[in-house]
């Protein structure tokens, strides 16, 4: 994919002079304190929001990587930003492995259950989006259990990453009376899903709830009513995806019986 330079953006330029003043050939994991980016926005002359995160997160999930940082990226290897521990970061250069819906899997329609009153009314993207996986119980359906709404913007610490935040955590049993703890990272608009958020998440329910099996759940709006939801592993040092499917919520009449033969297939 072609990157696009951004020389007017703020965030674009600090993270690339933060980057450029550690890197040196053949480096992999640069590691720097959350108060260089007040260090740095001053030496350049950039004003920072309140939100000191605001621009780690629109590094890791809104814009593509500064050139400068792009072009030192060896073949099938990107950078990350990763948390370490309290008003700590690092950039890490992992292989690339990312999350994005399969353009080629069939939609399964589903009874649109959302209240008109809450579609209406929805904030954010994702905000829309976390309320029409609940309000449609879609995770019961993709995992096949029963799923509660812990709490959603989970704000915690977790040793050796610092601070964290899960959009939405969700506990869950099957039919075997196995427990789950479902983390659900949820992306609408131009965001985009990332596996240091899931990998994030998952630490989180192994600190926090060790006696729970954990599930990493991923959710993207496709188009406006199309849904993709992702299961997500982890195999040796990368976080793959194990199960992926897409629901498009529809009024009930719009469910055909040549649907439901074909879902019976």
């Amino acid at each position: 994919m072609r990157r696009k330079k951004q020389p007017d953006n703020r965030y674009s330029a600090l993270m690339e002079s933060i980057f450029c003043s550690r890197y040196k050939d053949g480096a992999t994991d640069l590691p720097f304190p959350r108060d260089e980016l007040t260090a740095m926005a001053k030496k350049l002359r950039i004003k920072l929001p309140k939100n000191l995160g605001d621009a780690i997160y629109s590094i890791r999930y809104r814009m593509a990587l500064p050139d400068a940082i792009a072009k030192t990226q060896p073949p099938g290897k990107e950078w990350v930003i990763e948390g370490r521990g309290k008003s700590l970061y690092a950039f890490r250069l992992v292989a690339i492995n990312r999350i994005l819906p399969n353009p080629q899997l069939a939609a399964i329609k589903i009874p649109d259950a959302t209240p008109e009153i809450v579609s209406a009314y929805a904030l954010s993207d994702e905000q829309a989006l976390l309320a029409k996986v609940r309000y449609n119980r879609l995770l019961d359906i993709f995992l096949g259990v029963a799923a509660y709404s812990l709490q959603n913007h989970l704000r915690t610490t977790v040793t050796g990453l610092g601070q964290v935040e899960i959009d939405e955590i969700y506990v869950a049993i099957d039919k075997r009376g196995r427990q789950y703890v479902l983390p659900v990272q949820a992306k609408g608009g131009s965001d985009r899903l990332s596996t240091v958020q899931t990998r994030q998440d998952m630490a989180c329910c192994a600190e926090k709830f060790p006696q729970l099996i954990c599930r990493a759940i991923s959710a993207q709006f496709v188009e406006k009513d199309l849904i993709a939801l992702f299961e997500l592993g982890v195999f040796g040092e990368e976080i793959r995806i194990t199960e992926e499917r897409h629901y498009r919520l529809v009024p009930a009449d719009q469910i055909t019986r040549d649907d439901l033969r074909m879902y019976d297939a």
